[in-house]
């Protein structure tokens, strides 16, 4: 556990302690993979507007020019790569929705102070606190990073809002979360 000196965690452990059901929803799986395909993704988007910029703007800058004609074939490639850039991530995120709406199974969640207990179906896994970078918050989810990459997510809206409230706070004290 990442303990700062003269944090409330580095004196004592509180008593955290989260149990909450995911229903068999056909929809969460996809909600799901939605949210951390947008986290890997988002670079695309920013590339690819970047990249259809520049190509717009050589060829208005190169129209008035003697090679004006030579270079629309360039700023034509990098419009079209940006625009498909753009489109790559709403794309990924349609095809996991699509592919995981088969998944829907019950699970559940337990969160205690030292770990993230996670099981779908007949499959269980979890996290250690310890090893969480950080914890981004989205309208549905909190994601949750192992190093760079997002590992898993938490419901906020299956939980009740006293537990959210908790688990929050927790986080906000760890450093994994900033606060409101």
């Amino acid at each position: 556990m990442r303990r700062r000196p003269g944090s409330v965690w580095a004196h004592y452990r509180s008593a955290v302690h989260i149990r909450f059901d995911v229903p068999a929803d056909p929809a969460y799986p996809g909600r799901v993979a939605a949210a951390l395909s947008s986290v890997r993704l988002r670079r695309f988007g920013y590339i690819g507007a970047v990249l259809t910029a520049v190509g717009v703007i050589v060829f208005a800058v190169s129209r008035g020019t003697a090679w004006g004609d030579r270079i629309v074939p360039l700023c034509t490639a990098l419009v079209l790569a940006g625009l498909l850039s753009v489109l790559y991530a709403p794309w990924v995120r349609w095809r996991a929705r699509r592919r995981s709406a088969g998944y829907a199974v019950e699970g559940g969640y337990d969160i205690t102070d030292d770990n993230i207990m996670m099981r779908s179906g007949s499959e269980s896994g979890g996290i250690a606190w310890d090893g969480v970078a950080k914890v981004r918050d989205t309208p549905e989810f909190w994601i949750v990073y192992v190093g760079r990459m997002p590992a898993t997510v938490i419901p906020r809206r299956l939980m009740s809002g006293e537990d959210a409230e908790t688990l929050r706070a927790f986080m906000v004290e760890r450093g994994l979360l900033q606060p409101r």
